[in-house]
Order: structure tokens, then C-alpha cells, then sequence
């Protein structure tokens, strides 16, 4: 077999631009460096350098690289990206009173809540700077307003992580708000700075859209059907956490008045006990939730595929297509 065929598809996509990222990791160094708080670039770093995929920055890279681009802007607007990803991921930490990320101690746990609250915001401003000097207005409102999209995720997901009456439609508002807005960000502005038609730059935002919903639901499904050892995380830490997430929200939805109880003693309230984690993956597999998810997940995927069919014929856009793939093919 082909070594080239075993590699995953962000693998290839990281190889390729690897000249480039390159740029763009030297560049985040030089940017996250502070003169008077030597906090911010020790946070920023055990982050930055905790092993990450770079999948957001890169996604802009091969969008530019794509759409035929050959200046340097492209460069800035991926860090940018992966500031506001990793000021998300501060924060994210922080409401979750995570105290791991990636196999390693959060930056709250190591440091104290405040530095990762003020280093993430010093992270943003960071990014705002970087995306003013492209010199594009409508470069600005596009990162701006996925910025803002993200925050309005993060707080409707509070009040709705744990509400029963959350359905389909609020979980798909929640999931475009703290996934997809950044991915979708993240693609259209690589189009956007090649001077892309804007078919092409609207097919960027559709592709990214969806590919970030897909990715957000399979990993939701992996938290109730995935190996520990490969995604880091124990299953059913969603259930543990009373995470309301797509595969309980389908059987909640078909629940007899007993199985509603549960959900509400289990999710609402918090009083869980020996047990409840087999009972809920049993009302799960009873009504096939886990299955159903999974065919969004796909279903998501496909349409993020068909977005780029007004993308020119490239290696870069296979890999794309392949990347959609991938995100779904981990649940098999």
C-alpha cells in the first residue's frame, strides 16, 4: 500500500503546507510575546505547543492556496485563527472547570482561572490586530462576527446543556456557534484574501459550515461510542458532565413518561448513581440515537463534500474532500 494512502487526511494537508505553517507557528510566537506580562506567553505556549492539529489554520492556507493566492496575508489570517481558537479554548477550560486538554493539565489548573481568563482576551486583541493589517473591512467582519457567533454559542450552550426542552434545532445552534463559525470563518477568509469570485468564497463558507457541524457531532457520538485511548477522553463524559448533546436529545424526544424521569433526575438535576451511564447508552440503543447520529454526522459531511464543487480541480481540494471523510470515517 501506497505510504501516501495510509496517512490521514490532515496529515497530507499538513505536509504539504508545512513551508507555510511554519510561517505562521514563528509568526504566533513573535505575536503572543508580551514586554511587561511574562504570563501571557508562558500560558499562551503550554497551549499553543501542547500538539494540536492546526486543522483551522490550515483550512485558510489551502483556501488561499486553493483560490490561487501568492501574497503573504494569508499567513496572518491563519494565526489569527488559531488565536481566537486557542482564546476559546482558555476560556472553554475555565466555564468547564476542565482539568485536562490533549493529555495534559489545563492552563486554569496549572496557572489560577484569572491568568487563562485575561491571557485568552489578550489572545483576541491579538488577533484583531493581525486582521487589521490585511487591510480588508470585510475581512475584519467576518473574523469579528464568528468571534461574537462563538460567545453566543458557549452562553446558549449553558442554559441549554442541561434543559430538557433542548431540541435539534437549539443543539445545531449551539454546535454552529462553538465549531462550525470558526471553521466556516476560517475557509471563507482564505478565499476572500485570493480575490476568489464570490461563488467560490460562498462554497469556502458552505464547506467549512458543514464540515464543522460533522465534526462536532462525531465527536459528540465518539463520547458515547469511541475508544478512551484514542480520543482522550472516558466514555460517557458527556452523561457525567449532563451534557445534552444530539444522541440523548433523539431519545429524550421519543421518551416514555419512566425515561423522561430518568433524563430528568439523570441530565436536569445532576443526581446520578451506579448505573445510570448503562441504562442511558440502553435508551439509546433502544430508540438507535446512536446510529441516527451517526447518519447526521455523514449527512453533514456530504454536503460539506458537494460545497466544493465550484472549487478548481486540485490536489488541495481532494484533500479537503477527503477531510470530510475522515471526520465521519472515525466512527467506524
Amino acid at each position: 500500500m501506497d505510504i501516501a494512502t495510509t496517512r490521514k487526511p490532515h496529515e497530507r494537508l499538513a505536509e504539504t503546507l508545512s513551508g507555510e505553517m511554519q510561517q505562521v507557528n514563528q509568526l504566533i510566537r513573535t505575536r503572543m510575546a508580551s514586554e511587561h506580562a511574562p504570563r501571557i506567553p508562558e500560558v499562551t505556549a503550554h497551549l499553543v505547543e501542547a500538539g494540536g492539529k492546526r486543522l483551522r489554520p490550515m483550512l485558510t492556507l489551502a483556501a488561499a492556496r486553493l483560490c490561487g493566492y501568492r501574497g503573504q496575508d494569508h499567513i496572518k489570517l491563519a494565526a489569527t485563527v488559531e488565536f481566537i481558537h486557542t482564546a476559546t479554548l482558555l476560556h472553554d477550560d475555565v466555564v468547564d472547570e476542565s482539568k485536562q486538554r490533549r493529555g495534559r493539565p489545563t492552563a486554569n489548573l496549572l496557572w489560577d482561572n484569572q491568568s487563562s481568563v485575561l491571557v485568552g482576551d489578550y489572545l483576541l486583541a491579538r488577533s484583531f490586530l493581525l486582521m487589521v493589517e490585511t487591510g480588508s473591512l470585510r475581512v475584519l467582519e467576518i473574523l469579528s462576527n464568528a468571534s461574537a457567533t462563538i460567545s453566543e454559542g458557549e452562553v446558549l450552550q449553558l442554559t441549554a446543556a442541561s434543559d430538557l426542552s433542548t431540541d435539534e434545532k437549539i443543539y445545531l445552534q449551539v454546535v454552529r456557534g462553538k465549531t462550525a463559525a470558526l471553521f466556516s470563518a476560517a475557509t471563507q477568509v482564505g478565499g476572500l484574501i485570493a480575490g476568489a469570485p464570490e461563488e467560490q468564497v460562498q462554497a469556502l463558507y458552505d464547506y467549512g459550515d458543514a464540515l464543522g457541524i460533522a465534526f462536532q457531532i462525531a465527536d459528540d457520538l465518539l463520547d458515547y461510542r469511541g475508544d478512551s485511548a484514542a480520543t482522550g477522553k472516558n466514555v460517557g463524559d458527556d452523561f457525567r458532565e449532563r451534557k445534552l448533546t444530539l444522541p440523548v436529545i433523539k431519545a429524550v424526544a421519543q421518551a416514555t413518561p419512566e425515561e423522561r424521569a430518568f433524563w430528568q433526575r439523570t441530565i436536569e438535576k445532576g443526581r446520578q448513581d451506579d448505573g445510570d451511564l448503562e441504562q442511558a447508552l440502553a435508551l439509546m440503543d433502544k430508540y438507535g440515537t446512536l446510529d441516527a447520529t451517526q447518519a447526521d454526522a455523514v449527512g453533514w459531511a456530504t454536503r460539506a463534500k458537494s460545497a466544493l464543487s465550484p472549487l478548481p480541480d486540485d490536489p488541495l481540494r481532494d484533500m479537503l474532500l477527503d477531510l470530510a471523510d475522515y471526520v465521519v470515517d472515525r466512527l467506524n
